[in-house]
């Protein structure tokens, strides 16, 4: 199996992880996204040395996980290569932010070090918010809860087709390797002479294959709008979640509870 045959594979595991049955995955998908949405405004609401009070958000992607049924290795594998760029974004505070904020017994900590810690704590709190949303709910049923909440249809087009074909060109990758690589066999890799051959190539296959997929939607009925997934009623225990979720990121926004157990663990 080489690269884009097991990039294929993620793609469809995402589906059938969305696909799974738990207390999380049967909520409505406008319950889920609108929590999401103000569950990354209140990360993003923290300023740069606020960690403690950004860390107790921690707690809550660690409970939907539990409750999902999802483990949360999962989460960190699919993004193993997001998460080094968004690591990656406060590395050079501490060189800028030298004077000390605070003491760890002796040790004098910067205001820089803290600065990245919390802006590493805010992207990596962001990517397990936005994985759990996809994994819970599904491409489909989040572009059905977007049209409900009168996104524009053009845009929520975009969004399904854009997500739908990465998998149909990686399958068209995942193919053209292996074709390759049974042309030049104990060669790692494709050689330079062929990378412009093997791009055009890929790019005369992905419009065919994009012509048959359009053409496969008009006799399907697609008329410049899709017939989304079916979403149930939105009921009473979508909105107590949903109030539940905003009542908590209030709490933990306004009220310091991680000073508060700091002092009990402290006397």
């Amino acid at each position: 199996m080489n690269k884009m045959q097991r990039a294929l594979r993620e793609l469809t595991e995402m589906d059938d992880l969305a696909a799974q049955d738990s207390v999380m995955h049967r909520l409505h998908p406008t319950a889920k996204l609108l929590s999401t949405i103000l569950y990354i405004a209140a990360v993003l609401s923290f300023g740069k040395y606020q960690l403690s009070g950004l860390a107790v958000f921690l707690l809550w992607p660690v409970l939907l996980f539990q409750l999902s049924g999802i483990p949360v290795h999962i989460c960190f594998y699919k993004l193993r290569f997001v998460l080094p760029l968004v690591m990656a974004v406060g590395l050079f505070n501490p060189f800028f932010d030298t004077a000390p904020l605070l003491y760890l017994g002796p040790v004098p900590v910067s205001g820089g070090v803290v600065s990245m810690l919390t802006l590493m704590l805010k992207g990596l709190l962001c990517l397990m918010a936005s994985f759990l949303l996809m994994a819970t709910t599904g491409i489909d049923r989040l572009c059905a809860s977007l049209r409900r909440l009168h996104v524009p249809g053009l845009l929520v087009t975009l969004l399904l087709l854009t997500y739908r074909y990465v998998g149909v060109m990686t399958e068209e990758l995942a193919v053209m390797t292996e074709a390759y690589q049974l042309r030049a066999p104990g060669q790692k890799g494709i050689a330079r002479a062929a990378w412009g051959s093997f791009l055009g190539q890929l790019l005369l296959r992905s419009m065919d294959r994009a012509q048959e997929l359009y053409s496969s939607m008009l006799l399907r009925g697609y008329h410049e709008h899709f017939h989304y997934a079916p979403v149930p009623a939105f009921s009473g225990k979508d909105a107590l979640y949903l109030l539940l979720c905003a009542a908590v990121f209030l709490l933990l926004r306004l009220v310091p509870l991680a000073q508060w157990l700091g002092g009990l663990v402290v006397r």
